[in-house]
């Protein structure tokens, strides 16, 4: 029971890594094609995101046992209501690259304090 709480927390926050990161990337080449004619920005498709983790916590079929495999986080084309590329803004980017930090940071926090939980668990709390 704990191993497969601990493989789900672990696979969900690295899941949850692998999103910031590739959110942090597609902001970053939006910020530097910013000024780019033709160029078409980027982001996370998270309807796709959010359905790999529900997989991830759903139970597989009468096994009991949790899924593990998660297929790729997907980016997808920012166009604008007349199908064309989307203006990137620059204010708007450097927003949310700071925001994407923050969530980064944290995630990073939970996953240290998900592991000293488990290595206080393995000790029995000594030192």
């Amino acid at each position: 029971m704990i191993h497969n709480l601990q493989s789900v927390t672990t696979a969900t926050v690295g899941l949850a890594l692998d999103a910031a990161t590739l959110r942090h990337q597609a902001i970053a080449n939006n910020i530097a094609n910013v000024n780019t004619e033709g160029y078409v920005p980027v982001q996370i498709n998270f309807a796709s995101y959010m359905e790999q983790l529900e997989q991830l916590s759903a139970p597989t079929q009468g096994k009991g046992k949790h899924k593990h495999s998660v297929g790729q986080l997907e980016l997808e084309p920012i166009f604008d209501v007349n199908g064309n590329p989307a203006k990137v803004s620059l204010d708007t980017e450097v927003a949310a690259m700071a925001h994407n930090t923050v969530q980064y940071q944290a995630l990073i926090k939970a996953l240290n304090r998900h592991y000293a939980i488990m290595s206080s668990a393995v000790t029995d709390g000594k030192k």
